[in-house]
């Protein structure tokens, strides 16, 4: 490792097979905390290249425990996180309304690396067991129409490197990893991002992976539809701006998007909105996330029909009734 990072610290870049192998090491747990984390701080005073990304990406998919859960058009939607506005479980939320909509959710994500409460804080709270089982996993989509992947259970780099992002409590590479690594490779994804570069490497590593995609970013640095300004998108087969009035109906301010100061806080905005007690504000910016997956399938022929079919699903209280279900089977 201390040739490498000697290699890093002139500046000097990473092939996408030398960026493979020393994820496959550290996952392997060659290197100690202190080289770990000089490892990834290289990352936090340099853009990373796609090249190295790709061989990251490269050797997480090759180490991950493989799940095939007998659904051939799930969707995933997800955030890279990381953008420090410390808003409440947004993407997780979308999830159980497209769930209750109709359309199968493979969720992946993990702990806060940066945040009170990322996806996997949310989940663990509401009830639900972390598993990597194939057949419980595929009981929970067709029963509850969503499941969920812990990413540490799967990716055994991310086990190893947890605790250490946890301790630097700023975002990482590995923020970027997340939203390519699902496991299950659903057929869809939303993916939210913090900033335009990170934007720019995405739409080019997905294009050259020939996958379908939908880039998100609020223009005021969430990584997702936040309402509080435009929203760029960016698929493979363009990019366009969208106002929070196309989106959402309305603008709302970042201060109606606060995720509370703790887990069990963020627990509880979590319940209260999905059985529609939510806030305005809150409701938009949920409906609006969802939509936009719920397009991002093909099945709407207008975003304004999967809008409509968003705000069912939570009025009706089927998005609630998903996570009913699902937290049931545990």
């Amino acid at each position: 490792m201390k040739k490498l990072l000697q290699y890093l610290f002139e500046h000097k870049t990473l092939t996408r097979e030398q960026a493979r192998e020393v994820l496959v090491e550290i996952s392997e747990g060659k290197y100690n905390e202190h080289e770990i984390t000089s490892f990834v701080t290289v990352y936090l005073m340099r853009s990373i290249t796609i090249e190295e990304l790709m061989g990251f990406r490269d050797a997480l998919l090759s180490l991950a425990v493989k799940v095939n859960l007998g659904v051939d058009d799930a969707i995933d939607i997800v955030g890279t996180g990381g953008d420090g506005k410390d808003t409440f479980n947004i993407s997780t939320l979308a999830c159980f309304i497209v769930a209750g909509a109709g359309q199968k959710v493979v969720k992946h994500g993990n702990y806060g690396a940066s945040s009170v409460s990322g996806a996997s804080n949310v989940m663990e709270q509401l009830g639900y067991v972390f598993k990597n089982e194939e057949a419980p996993l595929a009981k929970e989509v067709k029963e509850a129409g969503i499941c969920f992947l812990h990413a540490p259970l799967f990716h055994p780099a991310l086990k190893t490197v947890g605790p250490i992002r946890r301790n630097i409590g700023v975002r990482t590479f590995f923020n970027m990893l997340g939203p390519i690594v699902n496991p299950a490779q659903p057929k869809y994804q939303l993916i939210g991002v913090y900033n335009l570069e990170m934007a720019r490497i995405y739409n080019y590593l997905l294009q050259s992976i020939g996958k379908d995609f939908t880039l998100i970013h609020s223009l005021d640095g969430y990584d997702e539809i936040a309402l509080t300004t435009d929203t760029k998108v960016i698929t493979n087969k363009g990019e366009y701006i969208m106002t929070p009035y196309q989106l959402g109906k309305k603008k709302v301010f970042s201060q109606e998007l606060h995720g509370g100061k703790t887990v069990e806080e963020a627990a509880a905005i979590f319940k209260n909105i999905i059985q529609g007690k939510g806030t305005w504000s809150q409701n938009a910016v949920v409906l609006s996330n969802a939509a936009m997956a719920l397009f991002v399938t093909g099945k709407y022929e207008t975003y304004e029909l999967a809008f409509q079919a968003a705000v069912t699903s939570l009025e009706s209280g089927a998005a609630n009734k998903c996570l009913e279900k699902l937290i049931s089977l545990q």
